[in-house]
């Protein structure tokens, strides 16, 4: 029989992890490559027997662990297959292509800014950071990286842009999850969270701006001359390689499945590399006589494997460097332990025990609306899945927002701008481990200057507690009994 699990016990598992992650930090000098994977996997056996304490069935945790595991394969195949675009569109120019011309359209002060804005068309457009991030992301932080500009700053600018993106497009999963969860409709959702989303964009391209303006780029000029010199000299720089990433937005534009459209765009990506790279196909090959062989070879070994191409300059090499799918094998298995410890933490029931009290003492809507930003950041770090951190809290919170008297897109606001945008922000959720493999930028680097993410959810707060834009059942009601039209 399933007994009531005591808050102590509930959060036993969390607190064995935050300890086993911090010792990581401090003994381990890549803690993603394993350390942090077993630790999720011990917390996880120790919130396996406060279950089985508790009167849970082993069969049930483990269905409980499949069901979560299968919630993620999504996200899984498209971080695999993100590995194998970056790999094929290195070995064909496109990458190089763009921090080539990059170069010279984009003035170094206002890069951090340009960065913000071209990542938040881009996801707007797709309705999709990951896709926004592993294209037109890697190749901004190319870009910066031969301006001479901190990988890390660089980072949080192309995050900040891609989840504004993100966030805001109709396109977006999570934004036609949040109101789905809320129980309000899309266009309604999206245009109440332009009240929080457009102060915390322009805060971010503020900020962006202020350190472009104050940073010195008098060397950059010579770092500069010696990258386009190093990537002429190894690339065909054709424009039309332009076409491979032209072709793939499009399709995703066009509502083609993550997918298959990635898929297409690392097939794209070999096709040009044997048609405008004959030189880099030959040397990925090593001395192969037939091109075909070669060309087979080469984008396999892209598509797959670990590519680092030879130029005249160092630091460019390490610019041309992919690990293909490889690569992603880590984040993977962070991911899959991730959700073994969720999933055993949900199917006892321990998340929703934890969280039960702060339901149960939010008051006012200030107070409701900070304890639904916590609980999503709680969710974000222990069940390691936006959805879940967007699914959950919704579910918790629906009614109590009505109670209190709050439009649900008061709610479905509070999702996206907590649970979408912090996401990133954990290095063990499938968002924050695949935009750090992704990037080649550790999650703690890149999160102090994350500032659209980080200021997003304060900003939801604060219009909570000031009562900004609040909109109110009681009051829309008496507006529409009188015939007027309510302007919020």
């Amino acid at each position: 029989m399933k007994r009531e699990t005591s808050l102590f016990a509930a959060l036993l598992p969390i607190l064995v992890l935050i300890a086993l992650l911090t010792f990581n930090v401090l003994l381990f000098e890549n803690t993603l490559s394993g350390a942090n994977q077993i630790a999720l996997l011990l917390a996880a056996a120790l919130a396996g027997l406060v279950a089985h304490r508790q009167g849970l069935k082993w069969n049930k945790i483990r269905e409980k662990i499949v069901s979560t595991i299968g919630s993620a394969m999504p996200s899984i195949l498209i971080l695999l297959l993100i590995g194998s675009l970056a790999g094929t569109w290195m070995i064909s120019g496109v990458v190089p292509a763009m921090i080539y011309y990059g170069l010279d359209i984009i003035s170094p002060k206002m890069f951090l800014f340009t960065a913000v804005v071209v990542s938040a068309i881009v996801s707007v457009a797709t309705g999709s950071s990951w896709s926004t991030i592993a294209t037109i992301g890697v190749a901004l932080l190319g870009i910066g990286k031969a301006l001479g500009m901190n990988e890390a700053v660089v980072a949080g600018a192309i995050i900040s842009g891609s989840y504004f993106g993100d966030k805001m497009s109709p396109l977006s999963d999570t934004t036609n999850l949040a109101p789905a969860m809320a129980g309000t409709d899309l266009f309604t959702h999206i245009r109440y969270m332009t009240f929080t989303t457009v102060p915390s964009l322009i805060i971010t391209l503020i900020i962006f701006l202020s350190i472009g303006f104050s940073s010195d780029f008098s060397g950059s000029m010579n770092n500069i001359s010696t990258v386009k010199s190093a990537i002429e000299g190894t690339f065909n720089t054709n424009p039309l390689l332009f076409l491979v990433p032209a072709i793939l937005l499009t399709i995703i534009i066009l509502k083609v499945p993550p997918l298959p459209s990635l898929l297409a765009g690392t097939l794209l990506g070999g096709i040009f590399a044997v048609i405008f790279q004959p030189e880099i196909i030959t040397e990925v090959a090593g001395a192969v006589e037939n091109y075909t062989k070669a060309s087979y070879l080469s984008v396999m070994q892209a598509m797959f494997g670990d590519v680092s191409l030879i130029t005249a300059d160092e630091n460019v090499n390490e610019l041309l460097s992919t690990s293909g799918m490889r690569g992603m094998l880590d984040t993977v298995w962070l991911i899959l332990s991730a959700m073994v410890f969720g999933g055993v933490m949900e199917s006892a029931g321990l998340l929703q025990r934890i969280t039960r009290p702060i339901v149960k003492y939010a008051k006012s809507t200030g107070s409701l609306v900070a304890s639904t930003v916590g609980t999503c950041l709680f969710f974000n770090t222990t069940a390691s899945d936006q959805y879940i951190a967007i699914v959950v809290p919704g579910r918790m919170y629906r009614k109590t927002y009505e109670e209190k008297g709050l439009k649900p897109e008061v709610l479905s606001r509070t999702l996206e701008d907590s649970g979408t945008m912090t996401s990133v922000l954990i290095p063990w959720n499938t968002c924050g481990a695949t935009q750090s493999r992704v990037l080649g930028v550790a999650t703690g680097d890149y999160l102090p200057y994350a500032f659209f993410n980080l200021i997003s959810p304060v900003m939801t707060m604060i219009f909570a507690y000031f009562n900004i834009k609040i909109r109110r059942i009681e009051k829309d009601e008496k507006m529409t009994s009188t015939g007027n039209v309510k302007v919020d």
